[in-house]
This record gives C-alpha cells, structure tokens and sequence, in this order.
C-alpha cells in the first residue's frame, strides 16, 4: 500500500517540483481555496491555537492571520516538493543568510547545533551549507512511509546535507567528535513531546506545556555551541535567515538556559508575523496550569 501511494503520488509531485513560478505559486492560490474554503483542514485546531496563544488579538486580526497562515502553508508545502529541482543558484538567491561569518567563526573551534522552530520555510534551512566549510546534518524524525521517508531524505540531502534519524543523533555526534569531525547540526525544537516522556515544563506563548529539551541535553553533554536560526518571510517565495549565537560552551551552561532562551527567541519570532507559524499541529494540546 505505501508502495502504490508513493506511485500516484510522484509524478504530480515531479511535475509540480518543475512548474514556472508564476504556475506554481498559482496552483498554491487553487490549493489554498480548496484546503480553506472546501476542505477546511483543520481549522478549528488553528482557531484554537489562535486564541489560546494571542488573546490580545481582536476576532478580525485572527481572522486575518488565520487566512493568512493558510495561504503560507500552501506555499510552504510546494516550496517543500520545488526543491526536487531547485539548483543552488535559485536557492541562494531565494533563502539569502545575511550573517554566515556567525557560523564560520565558530566552526574554527567546535561543532555547532543549530536550532530552530516551525516556522517560514525550516526546509530550506539546509541550504546554509553552501555556505559553510564543515560538514552539515540535518536531524529528522522518520517518515512512517518509507518511500515518502526517502524521497524527503533525498531533498534534505542537496547542499552538503547529511540527514540524521533523531534517535541516532548522540551517537551520529559522537563518533564524529571522536573522529575530529566539526559538524553543524540543524534541530527543529519546538516539537510537543509526549507527556509520559516530558522531563521539563515551561511557557510557550504564555501557556505552560511540556517543552522538548533534546537540543540542550546534547549541547550540555558534547559541549556543542549552540545557535538560534531566525529565518523571516520577506515575500512569496523569499527568505532571510539571521544567526542568532546561544551559547559558545554547551557545558558552561545552566540547567534549561539553552531551552529557556529557545523558547524565548521562537515566542518574539512569532509575535513579529504569527502567520509564519505552523498553527494545525496540537502543541499546546497537553497544558497544564499547575506545571512549569
């Protein structure tokens, strides 16, 4: 069965993946009106979060960076399948990194962990290595489809990227550290961790919820500098990503520092366009006002 979907399914992602831009950000605007106005996937998981997250927003402003989310995820989505076929030159000019020389001053002395949220196009994170001298490995959660799980892999793999599967990770960084081999590791962090594995709880957008700390147990363990990545939607199809140095000295760090400021970082960066974040998922699903 995941054999023949993965079948149907690839060649209308192939011929999307080779679309004009202005036919392929015109399929998003039809993909947007089926998904919101016929379909209306999962809208009331949006609204709530919404709501729960910014209670300072009027019912229009919601309104407005509900539909304006929508029309990003759309975006997002194909951005996600163009990369097929997206050469390096067009990346560099699309996802343009203003400060690297954050990223190649450090990677002097030792191995950085980039982190990161859901947010703009955290796809097109690993494109930074074309950048950069050491090696870069992006970690990931296995797809359940394993030839969907390979096709993804397969995209994560253009520019130098090494994907990484999040259960291998201690291990994929030690061997490297044993090896000498600085590495530049990008983490998605923002993920709602299972509430029978949570080892911490904070706030996030103002709700108390279980927090996934992988990043800074790493950090800690290995001695890892640490690196927030901003990455800002300019325009349809452009972004600029901004280096946001953590920690230096994984080690040196206190309990939750590295989580807390994390947090910190993500919450202004949603704050500043809130339509930039990936809404559907159920991440305040487990709150608790007796936690923190």
């Amino acid at each position: 069965m995941q054999l023949l979907t993965f079948i149907l399914a690839y060649p209308f992602l192939w011929l999307i993946s080779i679309l004009p831009y202005r036919l392929f950000y015109g399929f998003s605007d039809l993909l947007f009106f089926m998904l919101y106005n016929v379909i209306g996937y999962r809208k009331k998981v949006v609204r709530e979060n919404l709501k729960l997250t910014l209670p300072e927003k009027s019912a229009k402003e919601l309104d407005q960076i509900q539909r304006g989310f929508y029309k990003h995820l759309c975006d997002l989505f194909l951005e996600m399948v163009k990369t097929m076929h997206l050469s390096k030159e067009d990346v560099k000019k699309r996802f343009h990194v203003q400060n690297i020389e954050v990223i190649k001053e450090i990677e002097k002395e030792k191995s950085i962990l980039i982190v990161c949220s859901h947010y703009a196009n955290w796809e097109w994170n690993v494109s930074m290595n074309n950048y950069i001298k050491s090696r870069g490995f992006a970690i990931y959660q296995k797809i359940e489809n394993v030839y969907f799980d390979r096709l993804v892999k397969k995209f994560r793999s253009k520019w130098n990227t090494t994907p990484i599967e999040q259960k291998e990770t201690i291990k994929a960084v030690i061997r490297n550290e044993q090896q000498h081999i600085t590495g530049i590791y990008g983490m998605v962090s923002d993920q709602s961790p299972m509430v029978s594995k949570a080892q911490y709880w904070n706030t996030f957008m103002g709700i108390k919820v279980p927090v996934f700390n992988g990043a800074e147990v790493l950090a800690r363990k290995l001695d890892l500098a640490v690196v927030f990545l901003k990455v800002s939607k300019v325009k349809r199809g452009y972004y600029r990503a901004h280096f946001i140095p953590i920690t230096l000295n994984g080690k040196s760090t206190k309990e939750h520092e590295i989580t807390e400021q994390f947090l910190r970082l993500t919450e202004q960066q949603i704050k500043e366009r809130p339509e930039h974040y990936l809404w559907t998922h159920r991440r305040w699903k487990h709150r608790d006002t007796t936690k923190i």
